[in-house]
């Protein structure tokens, strides 16, 4: 895979970053955390060369400094909101989450449950948080958030809160998913710490829209394309513009926001202090650029990759929102905005190889079909079979490639594909006789023990990590996962198979 990310440098000078923030305030800083701390698969696809675990292993640098508080809204954990791509509720992947952490040897210090108004669930699962000797706290519903700013920051908005008790200098705020209350819980503290004394701070950290890069740069629109589902548009900062005279990409959820977070801010702070200029009632920033502290967009050392990697991912993110529309959900108007951010790139679905290659290769066979672009650029095809699917026999076209073993020669023999094909037929009551990818990784793996070829063609697979797929038809779940597992960006047409 071409690097296009210096993932050294980032882990360096983001982490230094964050130290300087820290001391522009009371040695406290809030940290909210916007997307994934771990498995940050779109950066690292955006971004080759950034590690999914990149932003983790940069906070290791501050361990001793941080520790980290989980956020979950009693509404979602009333409702029981699942996060679809793990299939489990909120409040068990904060249980989740904070094994995580600990698991990396980082500090959770509690628990807060927000937009809390005697939810039944909540009080359940703050139980259940007791039991388990973690600790919790509850933050409330606030009429009039966040725009009645003369409520909110007084003792009968964010003062009647519970205090979340930290001891570090730097708390990383972070959620199951979006609107958990992440923002509402750091200017709470902020408002608590004030009444203590505390000159806390506030910082935010997201890695997209990347505010030093153009407004139309592929990574930027790539992440418009990621978030198409939320309607999220990157804009000129213009706050930023005011202040600075500098151009700086945010995106208008938080530009909207800034004018009622500078009220806020300075509501919070309270009256001037004698010491003005060390006290002053007003936000510490001057847009919304200003409060992120993201330096990604400095460690971008192949720009014309990461245009590449973008390019692809909007098509990738095209194919995922209509094969949801295929499975019948209704999303028509993701997919429409993602055919607009098209035009904003200048591409279509034929930018990416891999689609062209398997739609000529289905043209030419008559059969369903795959294709894999490796890292040096060849591109590996197949078709399906009576005996394999169209993915399947990609695997194993690409294994004898990569493992100089004869195109022709057959791996897996008939007599032993044909069984598995009975099994699945009259025992499992299946419909599909074609082997799927995980039954050909089993066969070849039996016959390792005994066969060379079999065993020199699955020490190819760590080799498939950041290879392109495309097939013409959707893949079963049970061969999305498998590419997945491999590491490879597939995608699928929307047509079923027949």
């Amino acid at each position: 895979m071409k690097i296009g990310f210096d993932n050294e440098k980032y882990l360096k000078i983001q982490s230094e970053h964050i130290r300087e923030r820290i001391a522009q305030f009371d040695g406290k800083l809030y940290l909210e955390l916007g997307g994934k701390l771990f498995d940050d698969h779109h950066a690292s696809r955006v971004l080759p060369g950034f590690k999914p675990d990149s932003k983790l292993r940069m906070f290791a640098q501050l361990r001793d400094q941080l520790e980290i508080v989980i956020v979950v809204s009693a509404e979602d954990i009333e409702k029981n909101k699942v996060r679809s791509d793990l299939g489990i509720t909120y409040d068990e992947d904060v249980l989740r989450l904070r094994e995580e952490f600990q698991s990396r040897d980082f500090m959770v210090g509690s628990v807060v449950i927000t937009h809390y108004n005697g939810q039944h669930a909540a009080d359940q699962f703050r139980h259940r948080l007791e039991r388990l000797g973690i600790r919790s706290y509850v933050h409330y519903l606030i009429d009039g958030y966040p725009h009645n700013v003369e409520l909110i920051a007084s003792d009968d908005g964010f003062g009647k809160n519970d205090y979340v008790e930290t001891t570090r200098e730097l708390v990383i705020v972070t959620a199951p998913g979006p609107g958990s209350g992440k923002m509402a819980v750091c200017l709470s503290q902020l408002y608590n710490e004030n009444k203590r004394g505390i000159r806390a701070g506030y910082a935010k950290f997201e890695t997209f829209p990347v505010w030093n890069l153009p407004l139309k740069h592929p990574v930027n629109i790539a992440y418009e394309a990621a978030t198409a589902d939320l309607n999220d548009v990157n804009m000129i900062d213009p706050f930023h513009l005011e202040a600075y005279d500098k151009i700086a990409v945010n995106y208008n959820r938080d530009i909207e926001i800034f004018p009622v977070l500078n009220a806020l801010f300075e509501g919070i702070y309270g009256e001037r202090s004698a010491d003005e200029d060390a006290f002053p009632r007003k936000n510490p920033y001057k847009s919304p650029t200003d409060m992120g502290v993201n330096m990604v967009g400095f460690c971008i050392s192949d720009d014309e990759v990461c245009c590449q990697a973008s390019r692809d991912e909007i098509i990738r993110r095209y194919y995922d929102a209509t094969n949801k529309m295929a499975a019948g959900i209704d999303n028509e108007r993701e997919v429409n905005k993602i055919l607009l951010l098209f035009n904003q790139a200048k591409i279509t679905t034929a930018y990416r190889r891999v689609t062209v290659a398997a739609a000529a290769k289905q043209e030419l066979s008559g059969h369903s079909a795959a294709a894999m672009e490796l890292d040096n650029g060849t591109i590996i095809t197949a078709k399906s079979s009576p005996l394999l699917g169209c993915s399947a026999a990609l695997l194993l076209n690409t294994m004898k490639h990569l493992a100089g073993i004869d195109h022709e020669l057959r791996l897996i023999p008939q007599s032993l594909i044909e069984p598995v094909q009975k099994t699945k037929i009259e025992y499992l009551g299946g419909r599909n006789p074609r082997l799927h990818t995980d039954e050909v990784l089993v066969a070849l793996s039996v016959l390792s023990k005994d066969d060379e070829k079999c065993r020199k063609a699955l020490e190819q697979l760590p080799l498939l990590r950041g290879c392109q797929v495309h097939s013409t038809v959707l893949l079963s779940e049970v061969d999305r996962k498998i590419f997945k597992k491999l590491g490879c960006g597939l995608t699928c047409d929307p047509v079923r198979k027949k």
